[in-house]
């Protein structure tokens, strides 16, 4: 397994000195799951622990901060959501405080967004969905990226992380990219590293760790489903701006096809625009995730998870979780050099 290793260790080099960490593994930024406990332990495990700042009120956001810079030394990120409400003041104090490395994801940012972050000396990691979508963000500062296929749980864009990869790995060399959605294993991971990824998120298999904030049924039901029962979902009218949403099908998921049929009706009936329908389809999101994850509502609840769900077999510790992924991309990086010599 020595020249696994070897390999191993050399692909991942650039992304693990870019971030500073051991294992070139990111955690996914997720509402109400990645919050202090889980970013600590991804840091502390090796990897690159993220805060996903969501719609967290400011004040919520800057104490995160503290509590995640009281328990690790390790370095760690902090997503926001352009779209958010809450983007604008999460990112003042992300500015003010001199946070080493923010992530911007759900959707463009304002142009001043990027110039804040390099003014204050900081790195910067932007999701993009397609290569055109890349160049611009290394064009306006940009100091590595992510790429994200509709496999991955939560809001989801059209094109599979495969394709993606296919289209941007062998193009993009200026700056790191990292690989998310739908990637359960090592196995895939050791694959993408191949192909030039300098390393890859993963967000549901740490969403059901055993440091993970998330309640217990919550995490139970990811034990329980499988790829099929993840799925995303559907837009019936172009009138309403809705992203589609990838989880666990329950009751829930029929609560929001509902929702969106009756708003359909509304919108031609004249009683509601189409900005005010998608902004009842988010708020419906915002407060069906925290009743699955924090209440442990998963019948009605959104049960937001990738279709990597079918690797999450148990609840484990963060640490192993890494070293599953560690230990299995080195096995299958042997493997190819095996059947080379």
């Amino acid at each position: 397994m020595d020249k696994g290793k070897k390999l191993f260790d050399k692909l991942a080099k650039r992304g693990c000195d870019f971030l500073g960490i051991e294992v070139p593994i990111l955690c996914g930024a997720m509402s109400w799951v990645s919050m202090h406990q889980l970013v600590v332990a991804v840091s502390n495990a090796g990897g690159f622990g993220v805060l996903g700042g969501g719609n967290m009120p400011v004040e919520l956001f800057a104490e995160e901060i503290r509590k995640i810079e009281s328990l690790t030394q390790k370095p760690f990120g902090v997503n926001m959501i352009t779209i958010a409400p809450n983007f604008a003041d999460q990112l003042d104090y992300a500015c003010k405080i001199k946070s080493p490395l923010v992530i911007f994801a759900g959707g463009l940012p304002p142009r001043d967004a990027y110039k804040k972050v390099k003014d204050i000396g900081s790195r910067l990691i932007c999701f993009a969905p397609s290569l055109k979508a890349v160049e611009m963000h290394v064009r306006l500062g940009a100091d590595a990226i992510i790429i994200e296929g509709n496999e991955a749980g939560g809001h989801i864009g059209p094109v599979s992380t495969i394709v993606l990869a296919e289209q941007i790995l062998p193009q993009v060399k200026d700056v790191p990219v990292f690989v998310a959605g739908g990637i359960g294993s090592g196995f895939l991971m050791a694959h993408l590293l191949l192909m030039g990824a300098a390393g890859i998120q993963s967000g549901t298999r740490f969403a059901a760790s055993v440091e993970s904030p998330a309640n217990n049924a919550f995490k139970e039901a990811f034990v329980k489903a499988t790829a099929k029962d993840v799925q995303p979902t559907a837009k019936f009218d172009p009138r309403v701006p809705v992203i589609p949403v990838r989880a666990i099908t329950n009751d829930g998921s029929l609560d929001y096809t509902a929702l969106q049929l009756d708003l359909i009706k509304k919108i031609d009936k004249g009683e509601i625009t189409s900005r005010d329908a998608g902004l009842k389809l988010e708020e419906f999101w915002l407060g069906a995730l925290k009743r699955a994850v924090v209440d442990g509502d998963v019948k009605r609840g959104s049960l937001m998870a990738g279709q990597s769900v079918d690797f999450v077999k148990k609840i484990m510790p963060v640490k192993e979780i890494i070293e599953e992924f560690t230990t299995d991309a080195i096995k299958e990086l042997q493997k190819i050099i095996d059947i080379i010599e």
